[in-house]
Protein backbone atom coordinates (compact mmCIF):
# COMPACT_ATOMS: atom_id res chain seq x y z
CA UNK A 1 0.00 0.00 0.00
CA UNK A 2 1.45 3.31 -0.88
CA UNK A 3 2.36 5.55 2.01
CA UNK A 4 1.52 9.75 1.97
CA UNK A 5 3.09 11.91 4.83
CA UNK A 6 0.17 14.91 6.44
CA UNK A 7 1.06 17.44 9.13
CA UNK A 8 -1.37 18.36 11.94
CA UNK A 9 -1.14 20.61 15.23
CA UNK A 10 -2.78 19.25 18.35
CA UNK A 11 -5.82 21.46 19.18
CA UNK A 12 -5.77 23.13 22.60
CA UNK A 13 -9.03 23.47 23.09
CA UNK A 14 -12.27 20.86 22.46
CA UNK A 15 -16.41 21.87 22.35
CA UNK A 16 -18.25 22.88 19.73
CA UNK A 17 -17.06 26.68 19.66
CA UNK A 18 -13.45 26.10 19.01
CA UNK A 19 -14.48 23.67 16.53
CA UNK A 20 -16.49 26.22 14.64
CA UNK A 21 -13.51 28.19 14.50
CA UNK A 22 -11.07 25.82 12.83
CA UNK A 23 -13.48 25.40 10.24
CA UNK A 24 -13.78 29.00 9.79
CA UNK A 25 -9.84 28.56 9.41
CA UNK A 26 -10.47 26.03 6.86
CA UNK A 27 -8.78 23.61 8.99
CA UNK A 28 -10.32 19.94 10.01
CA UNK A 29 -10.62 18.77 13.36
CA UNK A 30 -9.20 15.16 13.25
CA UNK A 31 -9.22 12.45 15.63
CA UNK A 32 -6.41 9.74 16.08
CA UNK A 33 -7.36 6.94 17.99
CA UNK A 34 -5.47 2.91 18.70
CA UNK A 35 -3.06 2.18 21.38
CA UNK A 36 -3.92 4.47 23.93
CA UNK A 37 -5.55 8.11 24.15
CA UNK A 38 -7.22 9.68 21.33
CA UNK A 39 -4.80 12.12 20.16
CA UNK A 40 -7.04 15.78 19.31
CA UNK A 41 -5.34 17.79 16.20
CA UNK A 42 -6.27 19.58 13.21
CA UNK A 43 -5.23 19.52 9.66
CA UNK A 44 -5.51 22.14 7.00
CA UNK A 45 -8.06 21.47 4.46
CA UNK A 46 -6.13 22.06 0.94
CA UNK A 47 -3.31 19.53 2.27
CA UNK A 48 -5.56 16.50 2.97
CA UNK A 49 -7.66 16.54 -0.21
CA UNK A 50 -4.85 14.51 -1.97
CA UNK A 51 -5.88 11.36 0.21
CA UNK A 52 -9.43 12.22 0.78
CA UNK A 53 -10.89 13.05 -2.99
CA UNK A 54 -9.46 9.86 -4.41
CA UNK A 55 -10.64 6.11 -4.96
CA UNK A 56 -7.69 4.85 -3.98
CA UNK A 57 -6.37 3.97 0.39
CA UNK A 58 -3.03 5.43 1.94
CA UNK A 59 -0.86 4.26 4.62
CA UNK A 60 -0.67 7.81 6.02
CA UNK A 61 2.86 9.01 8.28
CA UNK A 62 1.15 11.80 10.39
CA UNK A 63 3.51 14.31 11.57
CA UNK A 64 1.49 15.35 14.56
CA UNK A 65 4.05 18.21 15.89
CA UNK A 66 7.40 16.09 15.35
CA UNK A 67 5.78 13.10 16.74
CA UNK A 68 5.06 10.25 13.84
CA UNK A 69 2.20 8.41 13.63
CA UNK A 70 1.37 5.67 10.86
CA UNK A 71 -1.78 5.66 10.52
CA UNK A 72 -5.17 4.64 8.00
CA UNK A 73 -8.56 7.16 7.65
CA UNK A 74 -11.63 5.09 9.30
CA UNK A 75 -14.06 7.59 8.67
CA UNK A 76 -15.04 11.15 7.07
CA UNK A 77 -17.77 13.12 8.01
CA UNK A 78 -18.99 15.71 5.32
CA UNK A 79 -21.32 18.43 5.07
CA UNK A 80 -25.02 17.19 3.20
CA UNK A 81 -25.15 20.12 0.82
CA UNK A 82 -21.72 21.27 0.44
CA UNK A 83 -19.52 17.89 0.81
CA UNK A 84 -17.24 19.95 2.48
CA UNK A 85 -15.06 17.71 5.12
CA UNK A 86 -16.38 18.19 8.80
CA UNK A 87 -14.44 15.40 10.55
CA UNK A 88 -12.07 12.90 10.11
CA UNK A 89 -11.23 9.95 12.50
CA UNK A 90 -7.79 8.10 12.05
CA UNK A 91 -6.99 4.65 13.13
CA UNK A 92 -3.05 4.17 14.40
CA UNK A 93 -1.51 1.28 12.64
CA UNK A 94 0.58 -0.76 15.29
CA UNK A 95 3.32 -3.07 15.06
CA UNK A 96 2.45 -6.57 14.25
CA UNK A 97 -1.25 -5.88 13.98
CA UNK A 98 -3.39 -6.55 11.12
CA UNK A 99 -5.50 -3.48 10.15
CA UNK A 100 -9.16 -3.34 8.50
CA UNK A 101 -9.48 -0.96 5.79
CA UNK A 102 -11.74 -0.18 2.57
CA UNK A 103 -9.79 -0.67 -0.75
CA UNK A 104 -11.40 -0.21 -4.51
CA UNK A 105 -11.99 -2.69 -6.89
CA UNK A 106 -11.01 -2.46 -10.67
CA UNK A 107 -12.05 -5.42 -12.92
CA UNK A 108 -9.55 -5.99 -15.87
CA UNK A 109 -10.32 -8.51 -18.81
CA UNK A 110 -12.65 -8.93 -21.33
CA UNK A 111 -15.02 -10.81 -20.34
CA UNK A 112 -16.96 -13.81 -21.80
CA UNK A 113 -19.72 -12.69 -21.27
CA UNK A 114 -19.92 -9.25 -23.06
CA UNK A 115 -18.80 -11.80 -26.22
CA UNK A 116 -22.34 -13.25 -25.82
CA UNK A 117 -24.22 -9.87 -25.53
CA UNK A 118 -24.55 -9.44 -22.14
CA UNK A 119 -23.09 -6.47 -19.76
CA UNK A 120 -20.25 -6.03 -17.36
CA UNK A 121 -21.29 -4.65 -14.31
CA UNK A 122 -19.13 -3.69 -11.19
CA UNK A 123 -21.62 -4.25 -8.14
CA UNK A 124 -18.90 -3.70 -5.18
CA UNK A 125 -16.62 -0.60 -6.24
CA UNK A 126 -15.30 -1.28 -2.67
CA UNK A 127 -14.25 -4.34 -0.13
CA UNK A 128 -12.84 -4.21 3.45
CA UNK A 129 -10.23 -6.34 3.67
CA UNK A 130 -8.04 -7.02 6.92
CA UNK A 131 -4.12 -8.38 7.22
CA UNK A 132 -0.84 -6.61 7.73
CA UNK A 133 -0.94 -2.96 5.91
CA UNK A 134 2.47 -3.87 4.03
CA UNK A 135 0.33 -7.24 2.73
CA UNK A 136 -2.54 -4.67 1.62
CA UNK A 137 -2.35 -4.05 -1.87
CA UNK A 138 -3.67 -0.53 -3.15
CA UNK A 139 -6.66 -1.91 -4.81
CA UNK A 140 -8.10 -5.44 -6.09
CA UNK A 141 -7.82 -6.52 -9.33
CA UNK A 142 -10.00 -9.11 -10.50
CA UNK A 143 -9.99 -10.85 -13.68
CA UNK A 144 -13.27 -11.11 -15.20
CA UNK A 145 -12.20 -13.01 -18.69
CA UNK A 146 -13.72 -16.28 -17.79
CA UNK A 147 -17.32 -15.11 -16.66
CA UNK A 148 -20.36 -16.07 -18.69
CA UNK A 149 -23.89 -14.21 -19.29
CA UNK A 150 -25.29 -15.17 -16.12
CA UNK A 151 -22.47 -15.58 -13.84
CA UNK A 152 -21.15 -13.20 -11.05
CA UNK A 153 -18.06 -13.12 -8.91
CA UNK A 154 -19.11 -13.27 -5.41
CA UNK A 155 -16.30 -12.94 -1.96
CA UNK A 156 -16.43 -16.47 -1.34
CA UNK A 157 -14.97 -17.03 -5.12
CA UNK A 158 -12.10 -15.22 -3.78
CA UNK A 159 -8.74 -16.25 -1.65
CA UNK A 160 -5.71 -14.36 -1.09
CA UNK A 161 -2.92 -15.41 1.62
CA UNK A 162 -2.14 -12.11 2.79
CA UNK A 163 -5.52 -10.58 3.90
CA UNK A 164 -9.00 -11.52 4.55
CA UNK A 165 -12.08 -9.79 2.89
CA UNK A 166 -14.15 -8.94 5.10
CA UNK A 167 -17.68 -8.57 3.12
CA UNK A 168 -20.43 -10.90 3.27
CA UNK A 169 -19.27 -14.30 1.37
CA UNK A 170 -22.69 -14.37 -0.56
CA UNK A 171 -21.34 -10.29 -1.92
CA UNK A 172 -21.63 -9.94 -5.63
CA UNK A 173 -18.68 -8.06 -6.86
CA UNK A 174 -18.99 -8.30 -10.65
CA UNK A 175 -21.45 -9.68 -12.65
CA UNK A 176 -22.37 -10.18 -16.03
CA UNK A 177 -25.75 -9.93 -16.84
CA UNK A 178 -28.25 -10.39 -19.81
CA UNK A 179 -29.25 -7.11 -22.15
CA UNK A 180 -32.55 -6.91 -22.24
CA UNK A 181 -32.57 -6.66 -26.12
CA UNK A 182 -30.55 -9.95 -26.40
CA UNK A 183 -32.65 -11.76 -23.56
CA UNK A 184 -36.39 -10.67 -25.90
CA UNK A 185 -34.20 -11.68 -29.05
CA UNK A 186 -33.37 -15.06 -27.19
CA UNK A 187 -37.31 -15.75 -26.35
CA UNK A 188 -39.14 -14.70 -29.64
CA UNK A 189 -39.76 -17.91 -31.22
CA UNK A 190 -38.53 -18.35 -34.94
CA UNK A 191 -40.80 -19.04 -37.70
CA UNK A 192 -39.97 -22.20 -39.66
CA UNK A 193 -39.74 -21.27 -42.93
CA UNK A 194 -40.67 -23.87 -45.74
CA UNK A 195 -40.24 -23.74 -49.45
CA UNK A 196 -43.66 -23.16 -51.16
CA UNK A 197 -44.70 -26.53 -53.27
CA UNK A 198 -44.46 -26.35 -56.79
CA UNK A 199 -47.95 -26.10 -58.57
CA UNK A 200 -48.76 -28.88 -61.28
CA UNK A 201 -48.36 -28.47 -65.06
Amino acid sequence: MKTFDLKGSLRKELGKKATKQVRKEEKIPCVLYGNGDPVHFVAIEKEYGQVIYTPSTFQINLDIEGTIYPAIIKAIQFHPVSDKILHIDFMRIADGKPVSVSIPVRLEGFAKGIQQGGKLKLEMRRVTVSGMIKSIPDELLLDVTNVEVGQSIKVRDLSYPEFEILDPKNAVIASVKTVRVAKVAAETPVEEVTEPKAKPD
